[in-house]
């Protein structure tokens, strides 16, 4: 049984004759807070009720040939920003007026308006409230700090950071700017900007390296996430309550759950491939502690 006190994710009952393709989540938290959804995004999306999320982050596919398990990365380009527009629509009518988008996407080098090719796609449904570089290394002096895949090329530079696009409805969303702030270095600027705490600004540059992996089993089985540092960096941003509505249509192997349930926010995923959903909610369930948790009948 859920918690009654618990707010339940907004899904529209299923179509008639539509049992095979909606049949509700297909695992659930036993409070409701966390759910995840076995299917096409665009299909889970339409049954969702307009303006009942209040943070979208995700990462779609990049359109580079990425070996997933049940999706082919390599549509043609101009087929591939339509479907994600496509999305994107969907996305706008589920958010909330006052909610964030936060797209996460990166580009290759042989591709480098990737990126901005997608954002473009919600150019016309969204206002671009922030545009964050997430930062995988930095080099300071002889030293580098983090991880990235090398680029053996005469031509390019190593890629070592990716974008995130930040949009809302109207672009004036109020933010939560401390909750991911950092501590000033010069302690007199405290009282000198009217703060009541040594936390200012992060700023739009995010360094978020990857945990240090050694085998892909230990990527969760998924050959592209991102940190559950940079999800739950967007869901702080945007500032957390207990009945915060999180949304990945894209989940993967769970790192937006994971995220959400270590900001304290609530959470929907949707994803294709029916193993990677697996693994998602094995992360759930640990990040949760296993208290209660099982899968939806």
């Amino acid at each position: 049984m859920s918690n009654p006190a618990t707010p339940k994710a907004n899904i529209l009952p299923m179509p008639a004759g539509k049992a095979e393709l909606f049949s509700g989540p297909d695992y659930e938290t036993s409070d409701g807070r966390h759910s995840i959804h076995v299917g096409d995004c665009l299909r889970v999306l339409a049954r969702m009720a307009d303006r009942s999320v209040d943070v979208v982050v995700t990462s779609p596919p990049y359109n580079i040939g990425i070996p997933y398990s049940s999706y082919a990365d390599e549509r043609v380009h101009d087929d591939y920003l339509a479907w994600l527009r496509g999305v994107f629509v969907e996305l706008r009518r589920v958010l909330r007026d006052e909610g964030s988008f936060f797209l996460n996407i990166g580009a290759q080098s042989t591709s480098p308006w990737l990126s901005w090719d997608v954002a473009r796609q919600a150019r016309d449904l969204f206002e671009l409230q922030n545009h964050i570089v997430w930062a995988k290394s930095v080099s300071v002096g002889d030293d580098t700090f983090g991880h990235f895949k090398p680029i053996n090329s005469p031509r390019f530079l190593n890629n070592t950071f990716e974008d995130v696009f930040h949009f809302t409805k109207t672009g004036r969303v109020p933010l939560s700017r401390r909750a991911i702030g950092v501590p000033f270095k010069d302690k007199s600027n405290i009282a000198r900007f009217g703060h009541a705490e040594d936390r200012r600004c992060r700023g739009n540059v995010w360094f978020i390296p990857y945990e240090t992996v050694r085998s892909r089993a230990e990527k969760h089985g998924h050959p592209a996430i991102y940190p559950v540092g940079l999800a739950e960096h967007a869901i702080r941003l945007h500032g957390v309550r207990d009945d915060l509505l999180v949304l990945d249509p894209f989940l993967g192997t769970g790192t937006t759950t994971v995220a959400a349930v270590r900001a304290g926010a609530r959470s929907i995923g949707v994803e294709l491939d029916r193993g990677y959903a697996a693994v998602a909610w094995r992360r759930a369930v640990a990040a949760t502690g296993d208290l209660g948790l099982r899968t939806a009948a």
